[in-house]
């Protein structure tokens, strides 16, 4: 989706975002990426389905930590915006500029995804040593906070703890690892009483006149791994709510994980958006309306 005759700021694997001068116009789209490269094929509603979650997660978590927004309604939009509304309607967000964090602020509740593959090779996970024998899936014995790159392109990357702190400093470090694992824990709490696992997520910040923000998206299906709780068995992998369904489906073929990435079936494509639309409906308690 292009929006004629605004200024590009950035163009992400998801989102467009739109330079408005003291603000920023993020848009998700109906996008996916997985291993870091974006699909060719649409997932109808997607980018709709991520901005009401992120909404949700916004407005539950803002007596613990401020966010970026300041807009989301379609009616409020700024005069020179106006025409694009039918575009925009549950997709966008009016947000804060800010100085963003050059880190994804990783937690991990359970073993899975890249930190699972990590500590099959060195019983560790971004250096933080685990005990021995830990299954694929397996409930940590406590959150950890395990911070990656970001990257505009290709493949983010895993790092230590002590890495972050000497690109951000010691201090704005130790908040973030301390922020991350409080607003995973809250959401995690609050999940479960849902019936679903937070096996692991991302947060994105930046600072503003001196605060910590939350930026970007948080708790979707993006950026998460959701498991039904009824159905958790430890030891393999887990029937989920998020595009993990994607990526197991790429595994069967015959592709590098480089670009260009092949175009998903009709199936596939159904598929993902249900769960998509099921988080969505667990987590919020409505239905989602397209």
């Amino acid at each position: 989706m292009a929006l004629e005759g605004l200024k590009i700021f950035k163009k992400g694997k998801v989102r467009d975002v739109y330079d408005l001068d003291e603000q920023l116009l993020m848009v998700a789209t109906d996008r996916i990426s997985c291993f870091d490269v974006i699909l060719p094929t649409l997932i109808p509603d997607k980018g709709r389905i991520l901005t009401q979650t992120s909404l949700f997660w916004f407005s539950y978590l803002d007596e613990l930590v401020e966010n970026h927004l300041i807009c989301a309604d379609t009616k409020k939009l700024p005069v020179s915006l106006q025409k694009f509304s039918e575009d925009l309607q549950g997709r966008f967000m009016i947000t804060k500029k800010c100085d963003v964090v050059p880190f994804e602020c990783v937690v991990r509740g359970y073993l899975a995804g890249s930190g699972q593959k990590e500590y099959q090779k060195s019983q560790s996970v971004c250096g933080i040593d685990l005990p021995s024998g830990l299954g694929e899936s397996a409930k940590l014995p406590q959150v950890i906070f395990t911070p990656a790159t970001k990257a505009e392109s290709g493949h983010d990357e895993n790092v230590s703890f002590k890495y972050m702190k000497s690109v951000i400093g010691e201090d704005l470090a130790e908040k973030l690892r301390k922020l991350s694992i409080d607003i995973y824990s809250k959401a995690s709490a609050y999940a479960e009483q849902k019936g679903v696992i937070i096996a692991d997520t991302k947060f994105e910040f930046g600072t503003l006149n001196g605060k910590i923000i939350l930026i970007d998206e948080v708790l979707t299906p993006d950026s998460s791994r959701f498991w039904p709780q009824d159905a958790f068995v430890e030891g393999k992998s887990q029937a989920s709510f998020d595009k993990q369904f994607v990526r197991d489906y790429l595994e069967t073929l015959d592709w590098g994980k480089t670009a260009p990435a092949p175009e998903l079936p009709e199936e596939i494509v159904s598929k993902t958006k249900d769960k998509y639309k099921q988080i969505y409906k667990m987590l919020v308690g409505k239905q989602f309306n397209s």
